[in-house]
């Protein structure tokens, strides 16, 4: 037997015979379609100016490589562990966050949402996102009975915290996807409808509240008034938006092929390799492309809840929900806004769009989910 959190549990030796490879293919598919899209919507920008082609491919698959160990290190030990470590690992991640907003961290565009390390850029925002999967996992775990009223609004303090120090960077998308978060936990908890339409209602008055105020930046505004009313913006704070919807259209069926992609060549949608890299495929693969990549992420996504529906103990379920709520939310948010269903919040694309720390902290969820699955009969 072994004790983990107070509690015996059978030894399984060989917990790696129950790993879930679909999940895994499907992750890795994602991931090469991203070094791919990568390429293909940077080498042109770096050839102009005579610096490397592959540049930001390369520093990808080197955090791709990364990633493989992330996802081995992160599904070897025991995830019930984590409850143990919970509390600790959720405020370490709230330091990080306060940390980054002063002197230590690193200024870019106007948001303070980095630490520069040996040449790379970490962001806090993203740790943050396991770090409250695993503390609301631990503390709706504990919750023997319903979940009344006080453990709903409980629950939704321990996202908040964070998710308003992200609000302050300013990063609107990532606050979101601590609400989603939050979301899919307190639903397969068992958290009554009446009580979540109670949480929403104290939300909206608190986001009404913070327009007010001035928490929210007047280019945020602007993004939300141009969304909303495209004829009246004259600022034409539309037009990444106008872009992307583009190059998709553009792409027709089945695209203009690799590399042959107009929009991506001539570069008219800016950030394309982060925030619009959905817009390249779509261009360059049509919208057999553009569907076989949803593809992929379904089968993810179905994979995370399958985890989370036979997990072996509460707490696994709550890790593996809140995993699929976050990837779920940023993939369809990232979609949503290149084909104009959501307005632009900066969330990239799970597995797909450059960037060192969201791919390794995406890495992690799935060595997170690997591991619930391998320790189902233990």
């Amino acid at each position: 037997m072994d004790l983990v959190a107070g509690r015996a549990y059978p030894i399984e030796r060989r917990p790696v015979r129950h790993i879930d490879p679909v999940l895994i293919i499907a992750v890795i598919g994602l991931v090469i379609i991203g070094v791919f899209a990568i390429y293909s919507t940077t080498n042109e920008a770096l050839s102009a100016v005579d610096l490397d082609p592959g540049r930001f491919v390369k520093r990808q698959i080197t955090f791709a490589v990364l990633a493989v160990v992330v996802v081995m290190a992160v599904a070897s030990f025991d995830y019930r562990f984590l409850r143990v470590y919970a509390g600790l690992i959720y405020a370490a991640s709230i330091v990080l966050l306060i940390l980054v907003r002063t002197p230590f961290g690193t200024s870019v565009k106007g948001s303070q949402r980095w630490f520069e390390l040996f040449g790379f850029q970490l962001a806090p925002s993203e740790i943050a996102k396991l770090a409250v999967i695993g503390m609301l996992a631990a503390f709706v775990s504990e919750i023997r009975g319903e979940l009344s009223l006080s453990d709903v609004f409980r629950s939704a303090g321990l996202a908040a915290l964070p998710a308003a120090l992200v609000f302050l960077q300013p990063d609107l998308g990532t606050s979101i996807v601590f609400a989603a978060i939050l979301v899919g936990i307190l639903v397969v908890a068992g958290a009554r409808a009446r009580h979540l339409g109670i949480l929403a209602l104290t939300a909206i008055v608190l986001i009404f509240a913070g327009f007010q105020v001035g928490l929210v930046r007047e280019y945020q505004i602007a993004r939300l008034t141009g969304f909303l009313d495209a004829a009246n913006d004259p600022d034409r704070t539309d037009y990444n938006r106008l872009q992307a919807e583009v190059a998709i259209g553009a792409g027709g069926v089945f695209g203009l092929g690799y590399l042959q992609g107009t929009q991506t060549n001539l570069r008219f949608v800016p950030e394309q390799h982060t925030d619009f890299i959905f817009t390249a495929i779509g261009e360059e693969f049509g919208f057999v492309g553009a569907l076989a990549l949803l593809g992929l992420f379904g089968v993810v996504l179905w994979r995370a809840f399958r985890i989370a529906f036979i997990a072996k103990d509460a707490f696994g379920t709550y890790l593996a929900a809140g995993v699929a709520s976050m990837l779920a939310l940023q993939m369809f948010v990232n979609v949503g806004m290149a084909i104009g269903i959501m307005p632009i919040t900066g969330i990239p694309l799970p597995f797909v769009s450059y960037g060192g720390s969201s791919l390794l902290v995406n890495a992690a969820a799935v060595g997170v989910l690997l591991n619930v699955h391998m320790r189902r009969f233990t």
